[in-house]
């Protein structure tokens, strides 16, 4: 594959490539960071792609690498700026100014990062199990069962604030 034919594939996915790199790490910096990286490190070791058909597919897995690498990275920092963002959206709410979020992100982020990650790539990314299995470099019953238990965990967020309100 030459570099042109990869630089389609990175502009054609950058979009999902950013989604992605949004599952594993919060905050929209270290997501854009991660994702920079990874087209860096793709493009420098392009000559180890093995099958021009799997590019995406490497390159989803690069992003992951570089999320994780962060997120490692970054830990601590992560608890000190949460708290300082839910003390933001406490006093912008008493101005009332509200930070807005969809449900079903809220609902994401209470699940374990690897059901998580899955869930993104099965129904945002529309991957199939056995690509996910792939990227994620575990066996097709794995993706399965994260993905089972991810449903029933966001099932069971849901059907606690509907209880509640």
């Amino acid at each position: 594959m030459t570099k042109e034919e990869f630089a389609q594939v990175v502009l054609d996915s950058t979009d999902s490539l950013y989604r992605i790199s949004k599952s594993i790490l919060k905050h929209d910096a270290d997501c854009e960071d991660a994702v920079q990286e990874a087209i860096t490190i793709a493009f420098e070791k392009l000559h180890t792609l093995r099958k021009d058909c799997y590019a995406k597919t490497w390159l989803v897995r690069i992003v992951m690498n570089e999320c994780y690498k962060i997120a490692r990275r970054k830990e601590r920092e992560y608890a000190t700026e949460q708290s300082d963002m839910l003390e933001k959206q406490e006093q912008s709410e008493t101005t009332g100014l509200k930070l807005e979020q969809s449900d079903v992100y809220q609902a994401l982020l209470t699940l374990e990062e690897r059901q998580r990650v899955v869930l993104e790539l099965f129904y945002v990314e529309q991957y199939s199990l056995k690509e996910i299995a792939r990227i994620i470099n575990v066996p097709v019953g794995t993706v399965k069962s994260r993905l089972n238990r991810g449903r029933k965990q966001l099932r069971k967020c849901f059907e606690e604030e509907f209880v509640y309100e």
